[in-house]
């Protein structure tokens, strides 16, 4: 395989399970996400992508994507349990989003992890050309860029965490936190989504490896490791051209038809997943029904929750409890012809979703824990006229920069309950307000703004950033 000097490593590829009709690869894009986020830059950017094809005991040779090379990574069986399923998504997944879900410890899940990690390394080592960029994305490979700084010294190193990274008192549960520690400060920048987690990290330095931190640097073994806060967007543009569309004008028409012309709909759209809050939402909005505040032929409720990690036992119990409780919803409070929730639990490509964030007229983003959550920039994204309301959890990234959206704690039921009500009856000036101010922020940074900050914050001479149009 040619060489490249912008290689993106990342646990998958970011390539739909089959091939288009004439054989050629395609992007895989899901409702916010890491494909999603990066499709823009490296439309227009020449690189290498090392990820996993997601099959088993298989890394066939796959064409490119435009001016993309796929490098894939193959995973047997018992690696994807113990590297994916086990240490990835059963360990750190739940430790770093609160520990909202127990966190389980497993010896066996740690080695394989370690190994599957070498192997991302060595793919990544042997694509990059001489003083390469190699930016490692994400909890899944928080080894590789210590590994590659062993490999190939001569590269630069950029390690992004896309989920929130803990206070120290949960990182300390982890039986190897000094190995992930220093595998992650193997980078020569490490970006996170919010300037408490760069915090959280130099604390660590200091009590557990000796080094001298601050908040943007970190002294260690010799060199300087940089981090900073540097929040992920969307692609604004694409998601503004799709809700104009008018063929998605007139599918979002119809599903208003379709849920039976109610006068108020609200909208989530989560992977399904317990940190997403999902049962707490449930809850609230049952609550509204039997209270008498939310009235089933006036308002209607459409969660989807695409299907997530379904070979993981807590997921399968997860969505087993969800549709249990929207059946009891349903069969309590709705009516003929009439469901208080209509529960999709499908992927949804991206013109689908345009379609429904214009249907809707309050989106409910209310995760207990979330880096960031780009569900919440596609709706803003999607709503030119100015309309809608976005209910958001004050635990997600997109918090710090959504001001003016109706902000709520999603553990406080009553007041998520009240919430939902302040966003449903809210007066349409002053939503028109709120929705200009994000509007504004988020066309200012949307995602090329985030590349460019991080890849001039990687590379000083500009030289990754030049070609991202402005």
């Amino acid at each position: 395989m040619r060489q490249s000097s912008l290689v993106v490593v990342a646990n998958r590829l970011p390539l739909d399970d089959s091939a288009a009709p004439d054989g050629a690869c395609e992007w895989r894009r899901s409702p916010g996400g890491l494909a999603s986020a990066l499709h823009a830059i490296l439309e227009q950017t020449p690189a290498t992508w090392v990820g996993w094809n997601g099959g088993i005991d298989s890394a066939p040779v796959l064409p490119d994507i435009g001016s993309l090379r796929i490098r894939p990574v193959g995973l047997s069986e018992e690696e994807l349990r113990g590297y994916y399923e086990g240490f990835a998504n059963s360990t750190l997944w739940p430790l770093y989003h609160d520990a909202v879900e127990q966190p389980v410890f497993d010896r066996r899940w740690w080695e394989t992890y370690r190994d599957v990690n070498r192997r991302f390394a060595e793919a990544a080592a042997e694509v990059a050309e001489p003083g390469a960029a190699i930016w490692i994305q994400d909890y899944h490979l928080q080894l590789v860029p210590q590994l590659l700084r062993e490999l190939r010294p001569d590269v630069l190193i950029g390690f992004f965490l896309h989920v929130p990274f803990p206070p120290p008192e949960l990182f300390m549960q982890l039986p190897r936190r000094v190995e992930l520690l220093r595998g992650m400060l193997g980078a020569d920048l490490v970006g996170f989504q919010r300037p408490q987690a760069a915090h959280n990290v130099a604390q660590l330095a200091t009590k557990l490896l000796g080094a001298q931190s601050t908040d943007d640097q970190i002294n260690l073994d010799g060199r300087v490791v940089r981090t900073g806060a540097f929040p992920v967007s969307i692609d604004v543009s694409e998601m503004q051209a799709l809700a104009a569309r008018p063929d998605i004008v007139e599918h979002a028409e119809q599903l208003r038809t379709d849920l039976g012309r109610p006068r108020r709909v609200l909208l989530s759209v989560d992977r399904l997943d317990y940190t997403k809050g999902i049962e707490h939402r449930l809850t609230a909005y049952s609550e509204l029904l039997r209270d008498g505040r939310v009235k089933v032929h006036d308002t209607v409720m459409v969660q989807v929750a695409v299907p997530s990690r379904e070979r993981v036992d807590s997921y399968r119990v997860l969505r087993d409890r969800i549709e249990g409780e929207v059946g009891r919803i349903n069969g309590e409070y709705g009516r003929v012809g009439e469901a208080a929730i209509h529960y999709l639990n499908q992927p949804f490509d991206r013109a689908d979703l345009a379609a429904l964030y214009l249907t809707a007229d309050v989106m409910v983003v209310t995760p207990l824990r979330d880096g960031m959550n780009l569900v919440a920039k596609e709706y803003v994204a999607a709503r030119a006229a100015g309309t809608g309301s976005l209910v958001l959890s004050e635990f997600a990234g997109a918090a710090a920069e959504f001001e003016d959206a109706f902000l709520v704690n999603p553990h406080d039921v009553d007041g998520l309950k009240a919430t939902l009500l302040d966003a449903l009856d809210a007066d349409p000036a002053d939503l028109r307000r709120r929705m200009r101010a994000m509007r504004d922020h988020l066309t200012r940074y949307d995602i090329l703004a985030w590349a460019r900050a991080y890849l001039t914050a990687l590379d000083h001479s500009g030289r990754l950033a030049a070609g991202l149009r402005k």
